[in-house]
């Protein structure tokens, strides 16, 4: 019976080192049960599991190896492991995956310390962990550096809301953003991205714009405060909002569309979307005078919201048709992802206030967006520290594919 071992070889990378190692393997005829290489400020960490006829150190293998890896400035570890070990190695292949991304301006050894705690204390085994951002520079960070690193754990879960919670938790006394995802075959094959505008897309709420230019500024903004909160009915506090812009000359609008404040990774996140191939989304309880000129500066598909009514160039204090609430929002992505043919699985909800619980909860990946604290409770995700394209991260898409590693 053929023998199990451990290739460890570490040192300085450079090219060919791999094809020289697995080179030697193929001419011993080695069958390569598990390979994995990660290369560290060019070091190099090679580790192969083995099925061989010996692993013992006289073996003609393990000199052939130990020589090369000498000619080459690495070193060269073999270790043999047992057949039963290698079955209970084999046997933890089936259990559940899960990913935790940790997403912040830069990463701490105490965070990692703090999130590998809560892997272990859950009796979970870490497979993998990659760096997705880019490289950051010493000494003083840019002002919107960004920082991920991704873990890739195993085993098996009784209470994954409990997991979930406390990293939440961990996430809020570390000031960073922690989110979990069993890593399933939807993780990777989301399809269509769904944004509440104000406060998501745009760094503003675009009613209390409008109010400021009628005058009645700090009453509106005092009641969508209330209504984002998930104190207000939405529906009804919304009408109420509308009708105090009553008598509005209607030019407002465009010089307010003019100066949206777009939110921080906004337009890089949706660019690469729309290089992936994913469909995108606008459903707002806004207005759609502005969910439009957002679609054309963004390159959006879709734009569901209220539209203003205006006579004579002036704003009525109504809207036509029903108001977009929490409920409608749901409904609509519903809709959508049936007529995208996905499922709901497959789709990213994105939004900051109360009236977004519905569609975040529904879809596959909800995320609360620098979030009220009513909402980040409520959400699976929340991302408070970075912009916008931070949800790439959570996705699984690393900065080098954009040449920034």
């Amino acid at each position: 019976m053929k023998e199990v071992v451990l290739i460890n070889i570490a040192g300085e990378d450079k090219p060919g080192l791999t094809a020289a190692i697995s080179a030697i393997l193929a001419a011993h005829s080695v069958h390569i049960l598990d390979i994995g290489q990660a290369v560290i400020h060019d070091n190099l960490a090679l580790g192969i599991l083995a099925e061989v006829a010996s692993c013992d150190t006289d073996s003609a293998l393990a000199k052939h190896l130990m020589s090369k890896a000498d000619e080459l400035g690495l070193s060269a570890k073999l270790t043999p492991i047992s057949h039963t070990h290698y079955g209970e190695w084999v046997g933890e292949q089936g259990k559940p995956r899960h990913i935790i991304t940790l997403l912040a301006r830069k990463i701490s050894a105490q965070q990692i310390a703090c999130i590998t705690s809560v892997v272990a204390n859950y009796g979970l085994n870490i497979d993998k962990i990659s760096r997705l951002s880019g490289r950051l520079p010493l000494g003083e960070l840019p002002q919107r550096s960004m920082a991920c690193v991704e873990f890739s754990v195993r085993g098996a879960l009784v209470d994954a809301a409990s997991v979930r919670r406390q990293l939440l938790e961990l996430a809020s006394e570390l000031d960073v953003d922690i989110a979990y995802q069993e890593d399933t075959m939807f993780r990777r094959n989301r399809r269509l991205v769904a944004f509440d505008m104000d406060s998501t897309l745009i760094e503003t709420e675009v009613i209390d714009e409008l109010a400021k230019a009628a005058g009645v500024g700090a009453e509106v903004a005092a009641i969508t405060e209330r209504a984002m909160q998930g104190e207000l009915d939405f529906k009804a506090s919304f009408a109420q909002r509308v009708a105090l812009l009553k008598g509005l000359d209607a030019h407002v609008l465009q010089r307010v569309a003019a100066n949206l404040p777009v939110t921080e990774g906004a337009e890089r996140l949706l660019s690469t979307l729309k290089r992936l191939g994913y469909r995108t989304a606008i459903i707002s309880g806004g207005f759609d005078y502005f969910g439009r000129h957002l679609q054309q500066q963004l390159g959006i598909d879709y734009v569901f919201a209220n539209q203003l009514e205006v006579q004579d160039g002036v704003i009525t204090g109504r809207v036509q048709g029903d108001i977009v609430d929490g409920q409608r929002k749901a409904q609509l992505l519903r809709d959508l992802a049936r007529q995208e043919h996905i499922s709901l699985e497959q789709v990213i909800a994105v939004g900051d206030g109360a009236n977004d619980l519905p569609m975040l909860g529904i879809a596959g990946l909800g995320i609360a967006f620098r979030a009220k604290p009513v909402v980040r409770r409520s959400a699976k995700h929340a991302i408070s520290t970075l912009g916008l394209d931070g949800i790439l991260y959570l996705i699984g898409y690393s900065d080098s594919n954009d040449g920034y590693d």
